[in-house]
């Protein structure tokens, strides 16, 4: 049964990865820019280890074709354990979801959840065993509140607020979104960048939905980010940029 968590709204979860960026900014005396040092946070601020394995051996849980469990963590022996498959040595491809894993595990659980796991009987076995995981995270177990948590928690430390708005002001000379909806039928609305002359020009005939255009849109800014599209994606979406119908002014300047 998952670990039950006090409820948490998104702002508050997004000051706390605020907040560890501004310590770990006036730890080393720098100015974080993109992409966000993750490996430095996690391994030289937090002091947390990192490792890979096959989780799913480790755990004894059968292996599909896509693995189901990405990461855990050892709150006691400040461990995290990543599947050796997000290996970004071993798989260049998956740096993104390994560095957002990273800091799921590293940001989101270590921050918002260790003081509920400190004295977990299944930490520490009286018996001498090996020690048990406090958090195993899984992809089929997202949408569990312990979860969902540390991704928000993970996507505001790899994008934050301020860095993402400064990005795309330089791509597009303005904040302002991008709407679907208003875009299809005049792309003259869209932002204006040098080297693609309107946001419109993302859309074909045959894109079936409005996901496919924002993947599109979205590519460039995971590469800037280091994370992957989709999370992007969901990061864009969630700070208004990149919306399916027009807002309400109110939203609108509440999401700036």
């Amino acid at each position: 049964m998952p670990k039950k968590v006090p409820y948490l709204q998104e702002e508050q979860i997004e000051r706390d990865a605020e907040a560890l960026l501004a310590e770990y900014e006036r730890a080393r005396g720098i100015q974080i820019v993109a992409p966000v040092p993750i490996e430095d946070i996690v391994e030289k601020y937090l002091k947390l280890g990192v490792e890979f394995d096959d989780m799913h051996h480790l755990l004894g849980v059968p292996r599909s074709r896509e693995p189901d469990i990405l990461g855990a963590m050892f709150f006691d022996e400040r461990r995290i354990v990543i599947d050796e498959s997000l290996d970004p040595e071993e798989n260049p491809s998956n740096e993104g979801r390994y560095r957002f894993t990273l800091a799921h595990e590293g940001g989101g659980h270590w921050r918002l959840h260790r003081h509920l796991f400190s004295r977990d009987s299944a930490q520490v076995s009286l018996l001498n065993e090996q020690a048990q995981p406090a958090i195993v995270c899984r992809s089929s177990k997202a949408k569990e509140p312990i979860e969902w948590q540390a991704d928000c928690y993970a996507a505001c430390l790899l994008m934050p607020r301020r860095l993402v708005f400064t990005v795309w002001r330089e791509r597009f000379g303005s904040l302002n979104p991008f709407i679907y909806e208003l875009n299809k039928t005049n792309p003259a609305f869209a932002p204006r960048r040098s080297n693609w002359k309107r946001l419109g020009d993302a859309f074909t005939p045959s894109d079936p939905d409005h996901q496919i255009v924002f993947n599109r849109i979205s590519k460039e800014f995971a590469q800037v980010f280091s994370v992957s599209v989709e999370a992007t994606r969901i990061r864009l979406q969630n700070l208004g940029l990149l919306l399916r119908d027009i807002p309400q002014q109110s939203s609108l300047m509440n999401s700036i």
